[in-house]
């Protein structure tokens, strides 16, 4: 499936059915009243945000979305049958913007919350309703109203417990396949991973969303290697996952330079709680190990711990640390 987390839309409410301007016309009944009923409502466009949906690629094909009109009204006191709404799916975290892509409408962030985007526009009004004292026939009726219409952009925000970020080839996407359900790409060179992948890690009976960023370069918040796109997936997240590729040659260098990106892009994203790794220990003696985090952690506030995605013992160590950090 193609990830996109932004798209521009049109949505067209229905418009309401007119009324009827019907007099009543039967075999014996020479002056008949009015029986003119009214038009039915228009159908309202409604977004809903859906759990098991990740991304916005079907909008990119299908842009234009109108609801039913409501029909109009006919003799015998008949109301016009009401127009269907239009229900929409989005992802949870989709954000719905005005048309100037700056102006914020709604924000999902709970599934199963509904947004009623345009309204349907109200039936129009038959004849009888205008019947009175001084006018028994009275040939008066209204039209539908038209229902409403706007452009809107779409945004997608991931929402996770735990975002994984750090640089190119730093095996995150190892990572997140090992402790989750995901199956995102995996190989030996930088930029497998080129959309935000989500999984679910479970653990002594608990259950944590975990988003896997695609790797951050000098310059992202500028939008370098299409960084702004991938930063604002982490502007959810509870807690950050900073993993570091252990056998590389300056460590230190390498986590400033993701702080860096992070405190660019926006000063809340390094206020959030972060655990750094150091992986792929399995690479190097343990011997190498313990002095090389011992070194780094000097370095850092944050809690320093190491992983080998090929060991059970430390998935399993990693997955109880993450149900703490995602509290």
């Amino acid at each position: 499936m193609k990830f996109l987390d932004q798209v521009k839309i049109y949505i067209k409410a229905g418009n309401g059915g007119d009324g009827s301007p019907s007099f009543r016309r039967e075999k014996f009944i020479e002056y008949g009243g009015p029986d003119g009923g009214d038009g039915g409502n228009g159908g309202s466009v409604i977004l809903k945000a859906e759990k098991n949906l990740n991304t916005l690629i079907d909008y990119r094909y299908q842009q234009h979305h109108k609801a039913k009109r409501g029909d109009n009204g006919s003799g015998q006191n008949r109301t016009g049958k009401s127009g269907e709404n239009l229900l929409l799916k989005v992802p949870l975290g989709t954000q719905v913007f005005e048309e100037d892509n700056k102006t914020l409408i709604f924000d999902f962030v709970k599934v199963g919350e509904e947004f009623v985007a345009a309204i349907g526009g109200k039936g129009g009004l038959g004849n009888t309703r205008f019947k009175s004292s001084t006018n028994r026939a009275p040939r008066k009726f209204t039209k539908g109203t038209h229902g409403e219409e706007f452009t809107i952009w779409l945004q997608l925000k991931t929402i996770a417990d735990i975002g994984i970020i750090g640089l190119p080839n730093a095996g995150k996407s190892s990572l997140l396949a090992a402790i989750t359900n995901a199956n995102p790409k995996i190989a030996n060179y930088q930029f497998t991973t080129l959309n935000p992948n989500l999984g679910v890690a479970s653990y002594d009976n608990n259950e944590i969303t975990i988003a896997d960023i695609p790797g951050l370069v000098e310059g992202a918040h500028k939008g370098t290697g299409l960084g702004t796109q991938f930063l604002k997936h982490i502007e959810r997240c509870k807690s950050l996952l900073h993993l570091i590729d252990i056998t590389n040659n300056d460590l230190k260098k390498s986590y400033k330079q993701i702080k860096s990106e992070l405190k660019n892009y926006s000063t809340k994203l390094i206020k959030k709680k972060e655990l750094v790794v150091l992986n792929k220990i399995d690479l190097i003696s343990d011997k190498d190990v313990k002095k090389i985090v011992k070194d780094f952690s000097k370095s850092i506030k944050s809690e320093v711990i190491i992983l080998s995605t090929i060991e059970k013992k430390s998935v399993s160590k990693i997955k109880a640390k993450l149900i703490e950090y995602a509290s």
